[in-house]
């Protein structure tokens, strides 16, 4: 099986060249496109989110000897995070290859955190099953980059990192409030606004509630930080 010259250069993006090239193909099809002569990229998605695990556990447990293990759990949360996941994906545009149903496209989903994500996580699998776990752990560490390097001040997520600001200024914690639910039962979207009681609000949409307080969250937070 040959790549298309979309996929030879999603391939150098992403710094592996597949013996396997069937592998990339299925890691980049959403369930969304599955039929009985086409499979998706769920299975993958499941044995990729093992491999960034050891990937970046590993990789912490190097970088800092000393570490407790209370130290490395945020940072390793803080990396292998869905959203995490998903940025990575943008860095190399990884959407612009995602092979989506007709519904997941209209609605955006070469934007979404979970597809993307997911989409990513099944990559990492594909890299494995390719060329195995060296390879795998070589291209999570080098497409995280820096991120490992700068994990100490990102391991609070969005949430606590407000709720800390709030209490250090003697204010009870944040509340979230669930503004709107819009989409089909399979596809919600939520609209989640992040409220302060000395009155600042920031609202935020996302794919799941979990992922739009977070957003509503760290858009707060940097209203009122500046």
């Amino acid at each position: 099986m040959k790549l298309s010259t979309e996929m030879k250069e999603f391939s150098e993006r992403l710094g592996h060249e597949f013996a396997k090239p069937e592998l990339l193909i299925r890691a980049l099809t959403h369930p969304s496109m599955t039929s009985p002569h086409r499979d998706n990229n769920q299975r993958l998605e499941f044995l990729g989110d093992r491999v960034l695990g050891l990937s970046i556990a590993e990789a912490l447990f190097k970088a800092d000897k000393g570490a407790a293990e209370g130290v490395l759990a945020p940072r390793f949360n803080a990396l292998v995070r869905k959203e995490t996941c998903a940025e990575v994906a943008r860095a190399i545009d990884l959407g612009a290859v995602l092979k989506l149903g007709r519904s997941e496209m209209k609605s955006g989903g070469r934007r979404k955190d979970a597809l993307l994500g997911d989409a990513m996580e099944a990559v990492i699998a594909a890299i494995y099953l390719d060329a195995g776990f060296p390879a795998a752990r070589d291209a999570v560490l080098r497409l995280w980059g820096d991120r490992i390097d700068r994990v100490e001040t990102d391991a609070r997520d969005p949430k606590t990192a407000l709720q800390e600001w709030a209490q250090a200024r003697g204010e009870p914690p944040p509340s979230y409030v669930q503004i709107s639910r819009t989409g089909p039962d399979h596809q919600p979207i939520f609209t989640i606004e992040a409220r302060l009681a000395s009155g600042p609000t920031e609202r935020a949409s996302a794919g799941s509630k979990r992922q739009a307080e977070m957003a509503a969250a760290e858009a707060l937070l940097k209203k009122v930080t500046g």
